[in-house]
């Protein structure tokens, strides 16, 4: 059973209008549903979080987190009360949204998970109950970094948590049976990398802009998708999508040319073009018999705005993601008032 059940038809994301009044501006998106709602929960103060019944119109919903989680400070002195890259899941019964903190560009970081019943706002049995830390890198210690967390079921039902951003790359640990903590003993591996090497015959060598993991089974491989290139940058942000595959959870992760992620792999999923920039911090999820991407890219006619955009993901021949970089313009987002 997957850890987040959805159900949508196509038609809720054809017929969009070419404009809306307001879009909905998100950083690293994931989604979730609950009965009849959608929601998306983002980068932001507490955790930014909408419902909708369409995936088209999204209503704000405020934040997770009221105040800044308890430990946040501890782990993370540069922590100014944006909660960074959520990711949501359905197991055993409740909703587990794991998070992370830390400063821009530093390695003072933690992951956490907050559990909750339900994440209807209005419902009764609304109430985030904050695990902790789950995780923690330190600067001088850790050549990584615990952010952007995603967790994934393998065949046998087991729990894994990727994460990283930069430093050495990404790596993947085994979470214990009830997803708060990680599985003992505690140890984790190496499943992509973009690190900086000498230079050779005067080439430059590439530097280590490597974050956002996401994994997605389908058709017996596990899919790694990955953001390259530099976010929040505007006219000059690099981010793109780029993916590799797996027949285990572990890898090795090999791009279209058999070139392994750790070694500095990733073939290009999407990248923009002149009207958006910055497309990454991506997901990816089964809707209706069809596969979604779900990610923010930049608006370049609205001074570089981050929007939500969600967009079919097809399969060539060979089985590697396809998505159509026309998509971008069709799907618009219209945000609500605020209840």
């Amino acid at each position: 059973m997957k850890s987040v059940v959805f159900a949508l038809g196509l038609a809720a994301l054809s017929a969009l209008p070419a404009c809306a009044a307001k879009e909905v501006s998100v950083h690293d998106p994931v989604m979730a549903k609950e009965g009849d709602t959608w929601y998306v929960f983002s980068t932001g103060p507490g955790i930014t979080f909408y419902s909708s019944k369409n995936m088209k119109d999204w209503t704000p919903e405020g934040r997770i987190f009221k105040d800044q989680p308890v430990w946040a400070k501890s782990v993370a002195p540069g922590f100014d009360g944006h909660v960074w890259a959520p990711d949501v899941h359905f197991h055993n019964g409740k909703y587990y949204l794991y998070y992370s903190v830390s400063g821009f560009g530093k390695n003072a970081s933690g992951i956490g998970v907050t559990v909750n019943k339900t994440l209807n706002p209005r419902s009764p049995d609304y109430r985030w109950e904050d695990k902790g830390l789950l995780l923690q890198s330190v600067p001088s210690r850790d050549d990584w970094n615990a952010i952007d967390p995603n967790v994934v079921e393998d065949d046998k039902g087991e729990a894994w948590l990727a994460f990283g951003s930069f430093w050495s790359g990404l790596k993947l640990a085994k979470l214990n049976p009830d997803w708060t903590g990680l599985a003992a003993p505690q140890e984790w591996q190496a499943i992509a990398s973009r690190l900086r090497v000498p230079s050779v015959g005067g080439k430059v060598s590439a530097p280590d802009e490597i974050e956002a993991p996401f994994i997605f089974k389908k058709g017996g491989y596990y899919y790694l998708f990955a953001s390259f290139g530099l976010c929040c940058q505007k006219s000059n942000s690099t981010y793109h999508v780029v993916v590799g595959r797996a027949r285990n959870v572990t890898g090795p992760y090999l791009d279209k040319d058999g070139v392994d992620m750790l070694k500095g792999g990733g073939s290009t999923v999407i990248a923009g073009d002149k009207d958006w920039k910055a497309l990454g911090h991506n997901g990816a999820y089964t809707i209706d018999g069809r596969d979604y991407m779900v990610l923010h890219a930049y608006e370049t006619a609205d001074d570089y705005l981050q929007k939500l955009k969600i967009m079919e993901m097809k399969w060539d021949a060979s089985g590697w993601p396809v998505v159509d970089p026309a998509d971008l313009n069709k799907y618009r987002s219209n945000q609500l008032p605020s209840p």
